[in-house]
């Protein structure tokens, strides 16, 4: 395998995780980051063991068990009675079928995770104040531009910088957006500030007429993560920084069961955030000769299946595998997309999909729905079954 100058922009955890990727093949690589400093919200992240294939391959399965928390089942309940509709074993169960455990972590503590890791392997791989305005692509080499007048050059450039990317906009232009009718709400609350035991070590998923919201512990079971979706006309940004009254989160759940209230209650009340959400359609082409993207940057989606990062850490270890397929650059970035694009563009459309499933209007029609599917056998056969390690590459 031909060794490359790779070019990342983007520090999240996509981008982290996939210069790991190349840099563990033996790639020079150099991640291009437009914040000041490194940092994540606080908020949780599910990485199932799709993902932990590559993560266990990188050396970090210590790191991720000593802050995460493998949930024992993931459980949906209707959103008045918290009457249990359907459930599937995680835990000792999903790593018995799919090789690798299911973690749900503090995304801080997992961004953190892997800037330690991407510095383990080069301590000076990540350049920070690095704004992207455009990039060029030469006959032999790319570069890339930044606001500061500077730029950088290599033999390709991955583009991983998020919904926004300036990678995509001057690859692909605006990506169209349209507004899901969602507002999504994030709280996290100490354990100690709720009634003990108030809910089980598992995923919960309370669903309902308008909105449903998913719950699960953070940081060895210290932080119950709380995400609300709920059916509104007002649109606001696309920002997950975006805080919102407390008084606007309690009446959005009125009428929801007293765990949810009880959460909602004991939620620091200067602390709860809510962003719009939109939906946009699967891209069926995302690389030029040296120009990639990955992760949000190249397959965009909403959280309704936990798949986001999944997918760019997926994402990473397939370019990785595929650069070593041939040494032409334009042939390597095709083999990656032609072996990404059908599997990404199916999760963001299921997706899509289960905002439907999550909402139905009526008790009837939630049992009705999950009577004619047995959603972890489903999710086993195609989605957690994934191994980006050692699937068959075309």
């Amino acid at each position: 395998m031909k060794k490359r100058k790779i070019i990342v922009a983007g520090a999240g955890l996509g981008g982290l995780a996939a210069a790991s990727c190349l840099m563990k093949a033996g790639h020079d690589v150099e991640i291009y980051e437009q914040a000041q400093q490194l940092g994540e919200i606080g908020a949780g992240i599910q990485i199932s063991a799709n993902a932990q294939h590559v993560l266990r391959d990188l050396g970090l399965g210590p790191a991720i068990d000593a802050v995460g928390v493998r949930p024992g089942a993931y459980v949906f309940r209707l959103h008045d009675t918290g009457e249990v509709i359907q459930q599937f074993s995680l835990a000792e169960e999903h790593e018995r079928k799919n090789g690798a455990p299911y973690t749900q972590m503090h995304r801080a503590d997992f961004h953190q995770i892997l800037v330690d890791k991407a510095r383990e392997l080069r301590p000076d791989v990540i350049r920070l104040n690095k704004r992207v305005r455009g990039y060029v692509e030469n006959e032999d080499s790319v570069e890339l531009h930044f606001e500061d007048g500077t730029s950088a050059s290599g033999d390709l450039l991955v583009g991983s910088d998020g919904l926004k990317s300036a990678v995509r906009a001057q690859m692909l232009g605006a990506a169209p957006a349209v507004y899901t009718g969602d507002g999504a709400w994030r709280i996290v609350v100490p354990i100690e500030n709720l009634p003990k035991d108030i809910l089980p070590q598992v995923m919960s998923v309370f669903m309902g007429p308008g909105g449903h919201v998913v719950c699960y512990y953070l940081r060895s079971g210290t932080l119950l993560n709380f995400v609300g979706l709920v059916e509104t006309d007002e649109v606001s940004e696309e920002s997950w920084t975006q805080k919102y009254p407390w008084e606007r989160l309690k009446a959005d759940y009125a009428g929801w069961h007293p765990i949810i209230q009880t959460i909602i209650d004991c939620a620091t009340k200067d602390e709860c955030y809510r962003w719009s959400l939109h939906r946009r359609e699967p891209t069926m082409n995302w690389s030029t000769k040296r120009v990639t993207l990955l992760g949000d940057s190249a397959h965009p989606t909403l959280p309704y299946l936990a798949q986001g990062a999944v997918m760019a850490i997926e994402d990473g270890a397939v370019l990785t595998r595929a650069l070593a397929m041939s040494d032409d650059i334009a042939e390597g970035l095709q083999i990656y997309q032609r072996n990404r694009i059908d599997r990404t563009a199916r999760i963001v459309r299921q997706s899509t999909a289960n905002r439907t499933l999550f909402h139905l209007g009526s008790q009837e029609a939630i049992r009705a729905a999950f009577a004619k599917r047995d959603e972890g056998e489903e999710r086993n056969a195609w989605l957690y079954s994934y191994n980006p390690l050692t699937v068959d590459l075309v």
